[in-house]
């Protein structure tokens, strides 16, 4: 199976959910957490380059659920320094396989499934967004 780095917010339920699916099939993860890794730009773009600047961003951020940030309306430069400035609107998780460097955003199950492999049959299109379990309520913020 693959080893892979994990880029995650602690306490997330969403992340321990993609976690556990992913260990369930036998991969190993190097779990990093995504609001204090030492992003620059140019690590950044390793992950978020191939992708439109809209599909940088974590939906279920506060300030992009609020319509504060929009981030069909930004730029590759002022949606890299937003990202910077504020990682909990990076999309999640990050993931990076340790034996050829891939890297993938999110967790559209049919990218992971190409990407590593789950074997878990019949999944939801998507396992992004927050998976709290009341309604409106929030993983709780880091430390």
């Amino acid at each position: 199976m693959t080893h892979l780095v994990f880029f995650e917010k602690p306490g997330c339920a969403g992340n321990a959910k993609q976690r556990a699916l992913l260990e369930a099939a036998g991969h190993t993860l190097e779990r990093r957490n995504l609001l204090t890794a030492p992003w620059t730009p140019e690590r950044l773009l390793e992950f978020l380059a191939t992708l439109p600047v809209a599909q940088w961003f974590n939906r279920a951020a506060p300030r992009v659920k609020s319509g504060e940030i929009v981030p069909e309306q930004l730029d590759a430069a002022s949606a890299l320094a937003l990202l910077l400035a504020e990682p909990l609107l990076i999309r999640r998780p990050l993931m990076q396989r340790t034996d050829d460097g891939k890297r993938l955003v999110g967790f559209d199950t049919t990218e992971v499934e190409r990407f590593v492999g789950t074997g878990a049959g019949k999944l939801p299109a998507s396992l992004e967004g927050c998976a709290a379990v009341a309604p409106r309520a929030a993983c709780p913020t880091p430390n």
